[in-house]
């Protein structure tokens, strides 16, 4: 992929630390990037860093008079293939919205036609203050892309939102300004997690995974304009901004949630580590240790994969997923056949790189009369892999 150029202006808050952050991000995921310091931004943070970090000069005012380029505004306009405010005050919320240029932030973003963004940050009282509000909003109506700040508590001691976005979620979604729409007007229902199995209030049967997969495969749907419907077990990770997300605990609990939403969804993936079984009783009490051997007795869960591929409507694209520690494409090619999958993604438990809680996996995709085996990739980039092999496998069924 060539080179992305994004401009990052950095005006004057306390989170201004943070684009350091964002720069070095940025760079080291092939983004070329340029810097904009606003005067009151040089109050909290240094043009040198910026410049070690991104390779490039820090552009700070209009009238730099050991700037080769009279016209900075406009040159850095016309390369940027994105124009970020990072953070972003509501002085210059204020002046973006109404045209006002009288800096090289302002003049820059005036002059930009290109994908824009906007992270606010700033006291809870000045972003709740209804013209701030209004002023989000005509953003908003005007193109811009704004990235909610986070509740907290401020640099001031107040509570409440105002909190510059993580660095993380920022990065995110300027990886979402450029991600390919191949997706858009698709719906994708994707499961996520594991269950867990009530033995009591106290205990519960589960397993160990993290949901890592499944929330990137959400993700990457949503990044490719999917609309994204991600139902997911207890899991220790942040809802993805712009999924339709739905919490679930038990097996039982996901079935249902998966049965109300299957029948409309262009693609379904079944990524959840659900329970196969479950307590036949869930004590009311918290269970007494006494012996010193107990006995559960289990009953079968509901099949949740087995019930989609029954049910599942002309045209949709059903995919599965499969951990196995022994015989994984017998076991693979065996359930993609039983549960009526369109394709299989499976992987080994022992497989270094693959398994649970890590970024990484290693996967096969398995369909009724082939298979693609897929080195070591991060789970965004798997994630990308299985919607793209189920947008080729729509079109080819058309």
């Amino acid at each position: 992929m060539d080179k992305k150029h994004i401009v990052i202006a950095v005006t004057g808050g306390i989170a201004a630390y943070k684009a350091c952050d964002l720069v070095s991000r940025l760079t080291k995921k092939n983004y070329e990037i340029k810097v904009v310091l606003s005067a009151h931004a040089m109050e909290f943070v240094n043009p040198i860093t910026f410049e070690a970090l991104s390779h490039h000069k820090c552009e700070t005012s209009l009238f730099d008079k050991t700037n080769e380029d009279p016209i900075a505004h406009i040159t850095l306009a016309k390369w940027a293939d994105a124009f970020v405010i990072v953070p972003a005050t509501a002085n210059i919320l204020a002046k973006v919205v109404y045209g006002i240029a009288d800096d090289l932030v302002s003049t820059t973003a005036l002059a930009c036609h290109t994908k824009k963004m906007i992270c606010p940050a700033m006291n809870v009282h000045m972003y709740e203050n209804e013209v701030t509000r209004q002023n989000l909003k005509r953003a908003r109506e005007l193109g811009w892309h704004i990235v909610e700040p986070e509740e907290g508590m401020l640099a001031c001691q107040d509570v409440g939102k105002g909190k510059l976005a993580s660095v993380d979620s920022i990065a995110e979604a300027i990886d979402q300004l450029f991600a390919p729409r191949i997706l858009e007007g698709k719906r994708v229902l994707v499961s996520a997690g594991p269950t867990q199995e009530a033995l009591d209030p106290v205990r519960f049967i589960s397993n160990h995974s993290s949901g890592k997969q499944g929330f990137a495969i959400a993700k990457k749907a949503r990044d490719l304009g999917a609309r994204v419907t991600l139902v997911h077990g207890p899991v220790d990770l942040a809802a993805p901004e712009g999924v339709d997300t739905v919490p679930v605990r038990s097996a039982q609990d996901m079935l249902e949630a998966i049965q109300a939403r299957h029948a409309d969804q262009d693609y379904i993936i079944m990524a959840a580590a659900v329970s196969d079984y479950r307590p036949k009783r869930v004590h009311e009490q918290k269970m007494k240790k006494k012996d010193d051997e107990m006995a559960v007795e289990l009953v079968k869960n509901p099949d949740i994969l087995a019930w989609l591929g029954d049910h599942k409507p002309k045209g949709q694209i059903l995919c599965g997923f499969a951990m196995e520690t022994e015989n994984l494409e017998q076991n693979a090619k065996e359930k993609l056949a039983k549960k009526h999958c369109d394709l299989l993604v499976a992987n080994n438990l022992f497989t270094k790189g693959a398994g649970f809680q890590t970024s990484t996996n290693v996967v096969t995709i398995f369909f009724p009369d082939d298979k693609v085996e897929l080195g070591t990739l991060t789970k965004e980039e798997v994630g990308e892999t299985i919607l793209k092999t189920m947008k080729t496998l729509e079109e080819n069924a058309c």
